[in-house]
């Protein structure tokens, strides 16, 4: 909502709510984080780029 403090439908004030990573109570091994997944996402580019140059590798 443009302008306004709160939300006009659940009415929580921006940056309310639950507090991130292990300062939750739900917080169990980290596998979910933001990290892991840009750890997951940064191995699964160099998997692709590496499978890349074995194919052209290959193929010459």
């Amino acid at each position: 909502m443009s302008g306004k403090r709160r939300c006009r439908m659940h009415g929580g004030a921006q940056g309310s709510g639950a507090p991130q990573g292990e300062a939750n109570g739900r917080y169990r091994d980290g596998l979910r984080t933001k990290e892991a997944a840009a750890l997951r996402a940064e191995v699964r580019r160099l998997q692709l780029s590496t499978r890349d140059l074995l194919g052209a590798l290959s193929g010459a």
